[in-house]
């Protein structure tokens, strides 16, 4: 393979005094809802919150000086641009970053913070990185690819060499998939150190490209996914031939399932997590029986999420649990209706948040109206029973 073990164990020394070793614990409530061993590997706790540095600087200091002093350039709206601008910029190497033209504003700000040159051009990513690389070529720049590069895997692979470090006896490894940088380094670090053990990948539904073309498909791609640090067309061509060879199996997630994953982090492990650093958790959820039982690393690959997107998961994880609820009650238009509503939802354990009244655009009588009532409850058991008497009581609940 292009990559090896004593690459890896080279990386880990070159760049271990620059990046944080970090910490790595069983989770025992997480393991009780998946029948197995959950121990996470807190990689959102880097200082640009992503494993990305760590492939991102072994690259860095294997440049001659004079590509050193000539620059490097780098397409990524994410994670992989601000690994590379944050190391770059500390070893005094002018950086280049293009972004896609869409790219949110926070996120180039973050990147020019660390010091790079951010560049918006194309719609696209695949328009993105065609044109840094002909950048790079007229300019004399580096490339500094985000996974496809055998000094990149090796760096990422770093990961794999601290978790079986203090926990040998792990049976399995889960690990994102997006180009596929990060578990191919895993992977061959992992069964260098213990054979038997099984390397599991994650990849969303929407965007499979790595489980597809080792199925012998085409990808089809596409769509919005929270998930978009792992949302890869096209995997490397270097990765593609490691996981077909060291990995046991693809797992695919929903939405949903990286929803409830990222909610769980945050409300059992009180720690950020963005969608692609929860596919392992979300795998491990959907598909307990290949677990069951198994002392499994997960890796928490980044934190870097959108705060508003962060809020509006937690928020539908709340709806899904029945917790938070909206429902629309239809009743007469008449004095001590709202108050009578309002009794019966309060006296049976409810929170009212929102209420709005409507008269006019409904169906129901001119003599009747609606109202819309937004309430906190304990569990949907409880939402149940409120909903049960308020319809004994001669009010229709819709739940919305």
């Amino acid at each position: 393979m292009s990559v090896t073990i004593d690459d890896i164990l080279a990386a880990q020394k070159k760049v271990s005094p620059f990046i944080q070793e970090t910490r790595q614990r069983k989770a025992q409530t997480l393991s009780h809802i998946t029948g197995a061993n959950v121990f996470l590997k807190f990689e959102n706790r880097q200082f640009t919150a992503s494993f990305k540095e760590r492939g991102a600087l072994n690259k860095l200091l294997s440049l001659t000086d004079a590509e050193k002093k000539a620059g490097v350039i780098a397409m990524s709206a994410g994670n992989h641009a601000q690994g590379v601008a944050y190391h770059a910029s500390r070893l005094g190497i002018p950086a280049t970053i293009v972004m896609p033209t869409n790219t949110p504003m926070v996120k180039v700000e973050r990147t020019e913070e660390h010091g790079a040159t951010v560049v918006l051009h194309g719609d696209v990513l695949a328009e993105s990185a065609a044109f840094a690389h002909q950048m790079g070529e007229d300019k004399g720049y580096t490339f500094i690819h985000p996974y496809d590069d055998p000094y990149v895997i090796a760096g990422q692979g770093t990961v794999a060499l601290e978790m079986l470090e203090g926990l040998p006896n792990l049976d399995a490894l889960v690990v994102p998939i997006g180009g596929g940088g990060l578990i191919s380094g895993c992977a061959i670090a992992a069964k260098a150190i213990k054979p038997d053990i099984e390397i599991y990948g994650v990849q969303s539904e929407l965007y499979a490209s790595m489980h597809d073309i080792l199925a012998g498909r085409e990808p089809v791609c596409g769509g919005s996914t929270i998930a978009e640090g792992i949302a890869v067309k096209y995997p490397g061509e270097i990765t593609r031939k490691i996981v077909r060879e060291q990995v046991e199996e693809i797992l695919l997630v929903g939405e949903g399932d990286l929803e409830n994953a990222v909610s769980l982090l945050a409300g059992i492990e009180k720690t950020v997590a963005e969608g692609a650093g929860a596919a392992g958790l979300a795998a491990m959820i959907k598909f307990p029986d290949r677990f069951k039982g198994k002392n499994v690393g997960l890796i928490v690959s980044g934190g870097n999420i959108d705060q508003r997107l962060l809020a509006t998961v937690l928020m539908r994880d709340l709806v899904r649990q029945g917790r938070l609820a909206r429902l629309r009650i239809s009743l007469s238009d008449r004095t001590g209706e709202l108050a009578r509503v309002s009794s019966i939802i309060g006296e049976n354990g409810g929170n009212i948040v929102e209420v709005s009244h409507q008269r006019v655009f409904t169906h129901v009588s001119a003599k009747d109206t609606c109202i819309e009532v937004a309430l906190e409850t304990r569990d949907e058991a409880q939402l149940h029973v409120i909903v049960g008497k308020l319809e004994a009581e001669g009010y229709p609940v819709q739940l919305l």
